[in-house]
């Protein structure tokens, strides 16, 4: 059958959110609080873990979010809110 994989990336000026799942199970994501990667995967099934330096990616991935979000306010601070 199909599986549906989903991934979902943001940030905010004091958050951020990188999330893995598979067919509406979370599989992994990344807690930027305690720095870490978690698995939160039942004990009765086989585990899958993520490649090493996937924690790190996602940290990485937060500092680009930023910066295009930085990129993204500056470009729309004087754009009218009405045409």
């Amino acid at each position: 059958g199909l599986h549906v994989d989903l991934s979902i990336s943001g940030c905010s000026d004091s958050d951020g959110e990188m999330m893995y799942s598979l067919d509406g199970e979370e599989k992994w994501f990344a807690d930027f609080i305690n720095h870490r990667g978690v698995e939160p995967q039942p004990s009765f099934i086989d585990h899958i873990s993520y490649v090493e330096g996937t924690y790190e990616g996602a940290v990485a991935n937060q500092q680009v979010c930023r910066s295009n979000l930085k990129l993204r306010r500056e470009a729309m601070k004087d754009i009218p809110l009405e045409n």
